[in-house]
């Protein structure tokens, strides 16, 4: 006797075949009517699709510049020894929008237009708004409301703080700045008689160097040295006399 079960007509029919198991749903009139824009542009442009997606990378890259990050390329050794000639640094351009400002100890890329230069430049930031910047005291240090700062960090091996004198109050939306390589740096020091005062108006900044991107060997991230921490407030240096 045949003990093998048999399949009924049921079971049949409630078997996906194999056309039904593979049958995608056809493309709704949306996603059509997008492939059919897309195909229309690119038909309108030489090269077809390649050219299309080349202008659309480059108007990303543009947007990306204009309002984002910006490659900089630095063109002296006045922030030596952490940037180098020719190294290209990422700007960060959003890094002082939405309320935030320059801090002591930024490197900062700057409009130098009518203060300058007609070129951008890339300094670090000594003094803030308020701030009382004073070179220098008795063992040569630079010293900000008050404090000394320490800046054998990233001073340039066998330079001073700065052989200029000066005594300075950095007015309200300004910045006083200073290259790290003090003996090959043209910075607020040497501007002090000229429209300004050498001091850089916050909104000419461009944004602050977040990193070194070129070359690959010297590739790192930037950040904001120790060396200003102790250094009080202006409003709360003077509070404190």
């Amino acid at each position: 006797m045949d003990t093998e079960a048999q399949p009924t007509e049921r079971d049949r029919s409630s078997r996906p075949s194999g056309s039904e198991g593979t049958t995608s749903e056809p493309a709704g009139p949306e996603d059509r009517s997008r492939f059919a824009l897309v195909s229309r542009v690119s038909a309108c442009v030489p090269g077809g699709r390649i050219t299309l997606t080349l202008l659309v990378c480059l108007l990303f890259l543009l947007l990306l510049s204009t309002f984002v990050v910006r490659p900089f390329q630095i063109p002296s050794g006045s922030m030596e020894q952490a940037l180098r000639i020719g190294d290209r640094v990422l700007v960060n351009k959003l890094a002082y929008r939405f309320g935030a400002v320059p801090q002591r100890g930024d490197i900062v890329v700057f409009d130098g237009t009518g203060y300058f230069g007609h070129a951008d430049y890339v300094k670090r930031v000594v003094g803030v708004g308020g701030d009382h910047v004073v070179c220098c005291d008795r063992e040569g240090r630079i010293q900000v409301n008050g404090r000394p700062v320490d800046e054998s960090g990233f001073l340039y091996p066998g330079d001073s703080p700065s052989t200029v004198p000066f005594d300075v109050v950095v007015p309200g939306g300004t910045l006083f700045v200073l290259g790290d390589h003090r003996s090959d740096s043209s910075d607020s020091r040497d501007h002090l008689g000229s429209p300004g005062g050498g001091m850089i108006p916050v909104g000419d900044v461009i944004g602050r160097a977040d990193g070194i991107i070129w070359p690959f060997g010297h590739a790192t991230r930037l950040h904001r040295p120790d060396a200003y921490a102790r250094v009080q407030a202006a409003a709360r240096a003077g509070a404190h006399g």
